[in-house]
């Protein structure tokens, strides 16, 4: 990455030209872009061997990206809305999207900075786009609205980021109807601008509509959420829950457990090269002006939104697949239903097989800390692990130790339930968040990470208005990244969703002193086992058409919690730790 973002800035001179045409993007996976060769030679093509081909006539080298499958199967499936709803549940990020409680939508932020709370996306407007189906109050209690909600999180942020040179932000809400053939289909989305000194606050609802202005309008309007989307993912979802979060379990065992400890020989295959990594991205990635920062929505103040995301929404207790469910609304708790839970949404991806990935490896952490702690007294006296629980909390996470909602550690139990949660986050929600990253985002119209301009109806001059009339895509195009932003991006997802050689995957390499104990070898091979058949289970899921978040024509089946993979960018395969 050293080496090649500076060939892209030297190749691409205009930091704001963006793409004059869709076949300009397109020829990013045909043609590819000729870069000056690189003084340290052989970069390229031993670390981003995919993207780099040799060009033979010339002294150059040419930047040939790989095409998406996601884009392969159907080059047109990144416009439709059944696409926008349906990544939702099984796309780049599955976290967000939650369960519509409260009615009428409102804002929680101060309205004298922010402007009238109240959500333009009306009861009238919602009965008007399911066009009769039910009333707002039916569909709220059969549970058939859905939301992606970034409305408080970024308001806070959208006048200081549109002070950024070529860029801009919304606080946006989307809204999504669940049909009665399971899927989803978007409603409305609001975007808002607050109170400027010498603007009042500006917000607009678009809808899906037939005419060509509302349809334009509409597309643009989804270029911004998932601008908003994909930041939120990458630096709150995958960043902060996964990378960061995971730094306090490893330091502190580190500190306070012995290498022969029994718990940190649990954990210790979880944390593979997780410190190392994250210090490349915070010397490449979430630096100052580094690619985060120069090409993802909320601009340089992506960290200080990190934090905040953090401060608002980050809790142990809620870092578990079921609790993060059911936070989410996406899911009850029902002890006669598989999993104990019963889903909002019959048909999720992400939760269907990562309820199974989950209780897999609750089944191993049981069967293991039993082994080791037959008796509740023995969790409570182990000094190595009360020390090692208390500066997770009280060190790790200094500003909430205070919390009430902390875990106790004084029971196999609670232990199960901690460490069943760490390692679902190192294995599980990384995976799940990480591996399909080049696959929904390499072709970066379905998932821009910044978008550039404001809506065309946000007070616009006669002639803005007379532009976007006469050429809308040329609009559409200027709000998507521009050509440094997207190849910048486009490359450094390539070698975060890659699997290298030497991975090791969950349930696939025994740990010696395991093997050494015929009760922890014969729990982890039934571990194992469990996930070989999560393998065929996804493998049937994958061929049933009524399930059509996951399959159909076109569709990219989801298999980002298969367990196992080979070498590459697969969209498949949960390693044991953050190693990328």
């Amino acid at each position: 990455m050293h080496a090649l973002l500076p060939q892209l800035e030297i190749s691409l001179l205009d930091p704001h030209l963006g793409f004059p045409h869709f076949t300009a993007i397109d020829s990013l996976f045909c043609e590819g872009l000729t870069l000056p060769k690189p003084t340290n030679a052989g970069f390229f093509q031993s670390i981003l061997p995919r993207l780099v081909k040799a060009v033979t006539d010339t002294q150059e080298n040419l930047l040939l990206f790989e095409t998406p499958e996601f884009i392969e199967r159907d080059k047109f499936a990144w416009f439709r809305d059944e696409e926008f709803s349906r990544q939702t549940l099984a796309g780049l990020n599955p976290y967000s999207i939650q369960l519509v409680t409260d009615w009428p939508m409102k804002s929680k932020l101060d309205p004298k900075i922010y402007g009238p709370p109240e959500s333009l996306i009306t009861t009238e407007l919602v009965e008007r786009e399911i066009r009769g189906i039910m009333t707002v109050n039916e569909a709220l209690k059969s549970k058939s609205l859905f939301v992606l909600d970034y409305h408080d999180l970024l308001l806070p942020y959208v006048n200081k980021v549109r002070e950024v040179e070529g860029t801009t932000l919304y606080g946006s809400r989307a809204l999504f109807f669940l049909t009665k053939d399971g899927t989803l289909r978007p409603v409305a989305i609001e975007l808002t601008r607050p109170p400027t000194s010498d603007k009042p606050q500006w917000k607009q609802v678009f809808t899906p509509t037939w005419d060509a202005t509302g349809c334009w309008l509409w597309r643009l309007a989804k270029a911004h959420v998932c601008a908003h989307d994909v930041g939120y993912h990458q630096l709150v979802i995958h960043w902060l829950r996964t990378h960061c979060c995971t730094e306090p379990y490893i330091i502190a065992a580190n500190r306070q457990l012995s290498a022969m400890h029994p718990i940190y020989r649990l954990l210790h295959p979880h944390f593979r090269y997780t410190m190392e990594i994250n210090a490349l991205a915070r010397e490449s990635l979430i630096n100052a002006g580094g690619i985060i920062e120069s090409a993802f929505s909320p601009a340089k103040y992506s960290t200080e939104l990190g934090s905040a995301a953090y401060n608002q929404l980050w809790r142990f207790d809620m870092e578990a697949l079921p609790a993060d469910l059911i936070r989410r609304g996406m899911a009850v708790e029902d002890p006669t239903a598989e999993h104990g839970l019963r889903l909002t949404i019959e048909d999720y991806p992400f939760a269907n097989d990562g309820l199974i990935l989950w209780d897999a490896i609750k089944q191993w952490v049981n069967d293991y800390v039993n082994h080791y702690y037959p008796e509740p007294s023995l969790v409570q006296s182990d000094r190595e692990l009360q020390a090692w629980w208390t500066e997770v909390r009280t060190k790790g996470h200094a500003d909430k130790k205070d919390e009430p909602w902390w875990p106790v550690l004084k029971t196999p139990e609670n232990l199960i339930h901690i460490l069943t949660t760490i390692i679902w986050v190192t294995a599980g929600h990384h995976a799940a968040v990480n591996f399909g990253q080049y696959m929904f985002a390499g072709y970066f119209p379905n998932r821009p990470t910044i978008a550039r301009t404001n809506m065309p109806t946000e007070n616009p001059s006669d002639e803005e208005f007379k532009n976007f009339l006469k050429k809308p895509e040329v609009e559409l195009l200027k709000c998507f990244p521009s050509q440094i932003q997207a190849t910048k991006v486009m490359a450094v997802l390539d070698v975060l969703s890659n699997h290298s050689p030497d991975e090791e995957y969950l349930g696939e390499n025994m740990e010696p002193s395991w093997e050494e104990n015929p009760v922890i070898k014969a729990a982890f091979e039934q571990f194992s086992g469990r996930l070989k058949e999560l393998e065929g289970i996804i493998d049937e899921r994958n061929t049933n058409l009524k399930l059509k978040n996951r399959v159909g024509a076109g569709v990219v089946p989801y298999e980002l919690l298969k367990p196992f993979s080979k070498p590459g960018v697969t969209g498949r395969g949960v390693p044991n730790s953050i190693s990328i």
